[in-house]
């Protein structure tokens, strides 16, 4: 800092303002330090900064799955508004794994991040708990928190889940299927709760052999969704739970004698392209990654009042293929 200083014809503490962004610098002076700083190749210091500030200017992304579409987007808002505030994202995912997720959320703390996003896998968060009081924010995003108070920034599933099976209610359909995944996990049972609801406001019997939750291997989805169209009381439609159950029905279905209707929870690309189009119950991962890492940095500003629940609302694209009346 002294060889900038020097070279700019400037203080020292007027190059530690420029390089931190503070004020009181003209712009006359600031384009000399910053001339100056580039002609030498000067790199702040983190180190020091980290020791006066008590702060890394780091924060960590917990993802279910970075190769999932659904994350990237999620992923990038969160970058942006961290970038937005000089401060580093460091991400990795859990792979839906509880333990994994843990060792990774504990890692991001060993390495003093400031702050934590999690889309969590886990049923117990308490081991967070030294970390949250240690200072260390923490946003859940997607899904809430188990067994610990935090804010939470969540897509109204159950909601888009009403919508879906509603919109196929509309078009004349009566036994209606859902293919979710896991119902310990809270997106999953949030839809399986909409979808039961929206039969019931519509005076529809849920027969059980209508719904199959469980994981999203393509085997697993394939093989129940040939038991509801085959059945002794066949489906005319299909409420799929995630974009991961949609793209294996819609290959299953591609091979089918009659045409079913189906709407699948969440969009995913091409989605328009088909023929027909799917329709889709989109949630909106931009502004979810958005509002959780907003939500991050108010705390990492000094905000201390109750967690909150933040919950973004869906929305119904039709396309075609939840338009199709029962054959």
């Amino acid at each position: 800092m002294k060889d900038v200083a020097a070279r700019a014809g400037v203080g020292l503490k007027t190059v530690s303002r420029v390089v931190n962004g503070e004020p009181g610098v003209t712009p006359d002076t600031e384009r000399r330090v910053r001339d100056a700083i580039t002609a030498l190749g000067f790199r702040r210091n983190d180190s020091a900064r980290i020791l006066r500030k008590g702060r890394t200017s780091s924060i960590g992304l917990v993802l279910e799955d970075l190769a999932d579409p659904f994350y990237a987007p999620l992923s990038r808002a969160v970058e942006e508004v961290a970038r937005a505030h000089e401060t580093l994202l460091i991400n990795g995912s859990s792979a839906e794994d509880p333990e994994r997720e843990e060792e990774l959320a504990l890692a991001l703390c060993a390495r003093r991040v400031d702050g934590l996003v999690i889309i969590p896998a886990s049923d117990d968060h308490r081991y967070l708990e030294p970390e949250i009081e240690a200072g260390i924010a923490t946003v859940f995003v997607d899904r809430p928190a188990s067994r610990i108070d935090a804010d939470a920034v969540l897509s109204d599933n159950y909601g888009g889940a009403r919508a879906a099976v509603a919109h196929l209610v509309a078009h004349g359909h009566r036994r209606i299927g859902l293919i979710g995944d896991q119902v310990r996990i809270h997106t999953a049972a949030e839809r399986l709760r909409g979808y039961h609801d929206a039969m019931a406001e519509a005076g529809l019997p849920a027969d059980p052999s209508w719904v199959s939750m469980g994981s999203t291997d393509p085997d697993r989805v394939r093989a129940a969704l040939a038991g509801m169209l085959h059945g002794p009381e066949p489906v005319t439609a299909l409420f799929a739970g995630n974009n991961r159950v949609t793209v294996t029905a819609v290959r299953h279905l591609a091979t089918a004698e009659r045409r079913f209707a189906l709407i699948g929870f969440d969009d995913f690309e091409l989605a328009d392209l088909l023929s027909p189009g799917i329709t889709v119950i989109a949630q909106d991962p931009v502004a979810l990654g958005r509002t959780a890492a907003e939500t991050l940095f108010r705390r990492l500003d000094g905000h201390h009042d109750a967690p909150k629940r933040v919950e973004i609302p869906t929305r119904l694209i039709a396309r075609g293929s939840g338009e199709l009346p029962p054959e």
